[in-house]
């Protein structure tokens, strides 16, 4: 009965699959920048580092800076404007509304001269007019302000992207120094998310079947981890290979070679 049992698990480990891979970060990101200006800011000390909320990239925001300080000055006035040609209309909506009581008490009077209606008239429809003209100059403070408001936005977005940052992620390579001139697109550096680990290995077609369902082991140790990610393509590299990929836990240190085996147990 030994003799069966040891037979069964010698036949087990011949037939598990065994792969090489590198424990690698869980992702690498390209950043780029997304508005143009000169770099005046790159830490290069933080390369294989972890990033904090600091920004590890600048670009050159002077006058970014000084034009949402103006723009947000110039709100502030058009508000206070707006507040006195507010109030201006409420003395101008109350001055027609008793001019209109005056001229329609009048005009129909027979003892009020022609000239004296007409006087009466005119100085309610010129009121009326100034009254246009106000509400008017209202709606075109109004329409300034959230142009400026837009502005506002985009350069506040504009700052957010002329300071680079990453928290949490590792600066895995720098791609731009100080003094350089970067255009929207331009590769500024590439990052890590070193929170998790992955195994990329590469499967023949037979081996592709119940893959998900196989133990996995590493470097002979059994784990509870199991074939996360496997691509239902060819690979183009390793031709009639298909690509699968493990999530583990972070290792302390990156880029070690594991051995790993995909067993039916």
């Amino acid at each position: 009965m030994k003799k069966i049992i040891l037979f069964c698990l010698s036949t087990s480990v011949l037939l598990a699959n065994h792969y090489f891979a590198k424990e690698e970060p869980y992702e690498i990101r390209s950043i780029s920048a997304n508005t143009s200006g000169m770099v005046v800011f790159a830490d290069e000390d933080k390369i294989g580092k972890k990033l904090s909320s600091q920004p590890y990239i600048k670009i050159d925001s002077l006058l970014d800076s000084q034009e949402l300080e103006y723009n947000k000055k110039k709100i502030t006035y058009l508000q206070n404007t707006m507040k006195i040609n507010e109030e201006m209309l409420k003395n101008l909506r109350s001055s027609v509304k008793r001019k209109k009581q005056n001229y329609e008490a009048i005009k129909n009077l027979k003892i009020k001269s022609k000239i004296e209606k007409d006087r009466e008239y005119a100085d309610l429809i010129a009121s009326q007019n100034l009254l246009l003209t106000t509400e008017k100059e209202l709606q075109n403070l109004k329409i300034q302000i959230a142009d400026l408001q837009l502005r506002q936005m985009q350069l506040t977005q504009t700052l957010h992207y002329k300071n680079i940052t990453a928290k949490g992620f590792v600066l895995y390579e720098l791609l731009v120094r100080p003094g350089q001139v970067v255009n929207i697109a331009t590769p500024l550096a590439k990052i890590a998310d070193v929170s998790r680990a992955k195994l990329t290995i590469y499967l023949e077609k037979e081996d592709m079947k119940n893959v998900n369902k196989k133990v996995v082991y590493i470097d002979g140790k059994k784990t509870s981890y199991k074939v996360s990610r496997v691509a239902d393509i060819a690979d183009s590299v390793h031709l009639s290979k298909y690509k699968a990929q493990i999530i583990i836990k972070a290792p302390r240190v990156f880029s070690n070679l594991v051995k790993v085996e995909l067993r039916d147990e």
